[in-house]
């Protein structure tokens, strides 16, 4: 019994393992004719004859989804076609030891006739999109949504009935979505104003700026004649630019919160030094850039000794630019500003000075030209919001870096030892000295804090502007407005004012350009301070009442 069992289980595995090698043989041999289902006549004709024949080849070909096409048009990108009286060969590299029969994928020899095929720009970019159209069949859906993505711009009628098997095969939704649009694209050009007709009215769901292109150009006169087609147009493009109008608008608002979260980093550390200090710092924006230069040796640094960690420079160089601008404003206050306390015009002049001498060190050490700062890979490229709205993710950071710097400082000033004695030593100088108060430990230690914070402002600058000697003069006058604008000594004001400045700058900006933008906020700066001169907030205290 145990013999016959054993006979039988090697005869068992000899049927299995035959039905294995058969089964393979199927699969090999079904490969096979899949891969070279293309015709001689479709392949002589897509690698001869004018541009316009071979086109028109080349779209039967695409029209039938042949899956041994893309072999085929990839060798003939790749410039590895040959032509002989009977049979179009695939030479790989150039060996004709590799040569193969485009059909059907047998090695052959070289003919001595055999001439190469010269395809021009035209069908190259003809050869790009319908390798591009092939791969709508493809099981990766991030494949098919890159080929999507790559035919919008490549569309045309001779794709369409591929477009149609693609979306009638489609199962994402969001793909079929976007194959519906391709198809009304290609079915715009088409012959039959019925085609034109739904297409144009399909067309009126996109929010593509390549849609708005494309409805613009049918409707040139020459383009479309049919009155019905026309107007279904003119609706479209109507509906489509409303629906851009809105990624535009977000676009300006963002744009203006960006704008203001740059001013307000850059007045923060002005609010204290003007607005709590009294001290009219024109130096504040060399206090900017030199936050920017120490964000730059800092990458250097790590360029040079840790380039794996490349990406992680920027949260080294955080500290290290408040600390380089707090050390440089603390050495300025004490050793000039601390004798022009009550000075003002004085106190003016001697900080223009300071500002003269930073620039020309700077330009003495690094040079006048500007020097490169690159972003980390985190803070690169950016998120698509709307088809035409893109926000880049260094002025995201930005906006989050200066909340948490205003949330950093406004816990400073209110719930800390150092804030209580800033605070009073504002309201009432001689009543905290008489507390027992080391009044020009304060000073110092606030304007150090003012300058720090100038710092911040210089490394977030260097993620989305040039760094130069120059730097700080594009943000103090600015900085000044902000302050006043919100209200000296007024830390909530200076945010409203820097939010509110850098939106409507961006809002003027887009109506009358970027000069006479500046002159109108200019304008409207100076009639609100006429009417209000406290700002948008008044200081409350005995400070106020002085």
């Amino acid at each position: 019994m145990r013999r016959a069992a054993g006979v039988f289980a090697r005869h068992g595995l000899a049927i299995r393992s035959w039905i294995a090698r058969a089964g393979l043989a199927l699969a090999s041999w079904a490969l096979a004719s899949a891969a070279f289902a293309l015709t001689p006549e479709q392949a002589r004709g897509i690698a001869t004859g004018d541009s316009e024949s071979r086109l028109a080849a080349l779209g039967e070909a695409v029209a039938a989804a042949d899956p041994a096409l893309a072999a085929f048009l990839q060798a003939l990108l790749a410039d590895e076609v040959k032509v002989a009286k009977d049979v179009v060969l695939i030479v790989p590299g150039g060996d004709p030891a590799k040569a193969v029969d485009a059909v059907t994928g047998q090695s052959v020899t070289v003919p001595d006739d055999a001439q190469d095929v010269v395809n021009n720009n035209r069908m190259r970019r003809e050869f790009e999109a319908a390798l591009a159209a092939l791969k709508l069949f493809s099981p990766d859906r991030d494949r098919r949504a890159a080929a999507i993505a790559e035919l919008k711009d490549q569309v045309d009628e001779s794709k369409l009935e591929l477009i149609q098997k693609a979306e009638a095969a489609e199962t994402d939704p969001a793909l079929k979505d976007a194959l519906a649009q391709l198809r009304a694209k290609a079915q715009i050009g088409a012959s039959d104003p019925a085609q034109r007709l739904a297409a144009a009215r399909l067309l009126a769901e996109s929010a593509q700026p390549a849609t708005r292109s494309l409805l613009l150009e049918r409707l040139a006169p020459s383009a479309e004649t049919d009155p019905a087609v026309r107007a279904a147009l003119q609706a479209s493009l109507d509906a489509v630019e409303s629906k851009l109008a809105w990624g535009e608008r977000l676009g300006v608002l963002f744009t203006g919160i960006s704008l203001g979260s740059i001013l307000l980093l850059a007045a923060l550390g002005l609010a204290i030094t003007y607005g709590l200090m009294g001290v009219i710092n024109m130096a504040h924006g060399e206090l900017l850039m030199i936050g920017a230069y120490a964000t730059f040796l800092v990458q250097n640094l790590f360029k040079a000794f840790l380039p794996g960690a490349f990406d992680l420079y920027i949260l080294v160089a955080i500290p290290v630019s408040f600390l380089a601008a707090a050390a440089v404003g603390a050495l300025m206050e004490r050793s000039v500003i601390r004798w022009l306390y009550g000075r003002p015009l004085e106190t003016l002049l001697a900080t223009w000075g300071i500002s003269l001498i930073l620039m020309q060190a700077v330009r003495s050490i690094f040079g006048a030209q500007n020097v490169p700062v690159e972003n980390p890979s985190w803070l690169s490229g950016g998120v698509q919001v709307m088809s035409n709205l893109t926000l880049p993710w260094n002025r995201i950071a930005i906006i989050v870096f200066a909340g948490l710097v205003v949330a950093g400082m406004a816990l400073l000033i209110a719930r800390t030892r150092l804030g209580l004695f800033v605070r009073g030593v504002t309201q009432n100088r001689p009543m905290a000295a008489c507390m027992g108060v080391n009044t020009a430990r304060v000073d110092t230690y606030a304007f150090a804090l003012g300058s720090g914070i100038a710092g911040l402002g210089g490394c977030a600058l260097s993620q989305v502007g040039n760094v130069g000697p120059d730097l700080g003069q594009s943000y103090i006058v600015d900085s000044f407005m902000v302050v006043v604008t919100g209200g000296v000594g007024q830390l909530a004001g200076t945010v409203y004012a820097a939010l509110g400045l850098g939106v409507i700058n961006k809002l003027l900006e887009g109506w009358q350009g970027a000069v006479l933008a500046k002159i109108m906020v200019l304008v409207l700066i100076v009639i609100f301070i006429q009417k209000r001169p406290q700002g948008l907030f008044a200081m409350k205290g005995r400070s106020a009442e002085a």
